[in-house]
């Protein structure tokens, strides 16, 4: 069973903290649902989820199973424990105001995943400037050999999951991402689980 539960209803986030070694499982609800996932060290919130170096050290843009997530000092911060999905995007930051203004013309208040990320952050002190590029759970981008990138249809299905374990104690926060294009244009919930151990869930 779960020590924790959380429901992310449709372009909403939350903030949470975990202990190393515990197991956080990010579910697709519907189906063809994005999940933004950033994390800082509880130690120190000036050690947080890289993109550059866990692209590095993979070697590889997409990750999966078995591959582990680092932090700008270089320090692992989780491991991908199980995925079924097995396609994610280390790529895009959080869908901001800035971002539906710039790409979409949305001049008007929408919701986005940088500001529900610093809304639930701001408990823990993490402001919005500090916020690092997401690992964006399920969502699917192709990349042409001329560098272009393509935003599909997520391949997840209503229940599907990743599983990925702490490697130090964290401040995590995730989202039900709010940009309609990554999710199908149909923006739908997501639910978090924490776990003590594998062998608990």
């Amino acid at each position: 069973m779960p020590i924790e539960r959380y429901h992310l209803e449709p372009q909403s986030g939350k903030a949470f903290s975990v202990k190393q070694h515990q197991l956080i499982r990010v579910i697709d609800v519907e189906g063809e649902q994005v999940a933004d996932l950033v994390c800082f060290a509880h130690l120190n919130t000036d050690e947080y989820l890289s993109s550059g170096h866990t692209i590095d050290y993979s070697e590889k843009i997409y990750l999966t199973a078995g591959d582990t997530l680092y932090s700008n000092l270089s320090n692992p911060m989780l491991t991908i424990i199980d995925d079924p999905v097995g396609k994610h995007d280390f790529l895009f930051a959080p869908c901001s105001r800035e971002m539906f203004r710039l790409t979409y013309g949305i001049t008007d208040p929408h919701p986005n995943c940088l500001d529900n990320l610093a809304d639930s952050l701001g408990s823990f002190g993490i402001s919005a400037s500090r916020i690092p590029t997401a690992f964006n759970i399920f969502m699917n981008t192709e990349i042409s050999v001329k560098g272009a990138i393509a935003v599909k249809t997520p391949l997840s299905m209503a229940g599907d999951y990743i599983e990925l374990q702490a490697r130090m104690d964290l401040i995590i926060g995730v989202t039900a991402c709010s940009a309609g294009k990554c999710n199908n244009f149909r923006c739908t919930a997501v639910d978090v689980e924490v776990y003590a151990s594998r062998e608990q869930r």
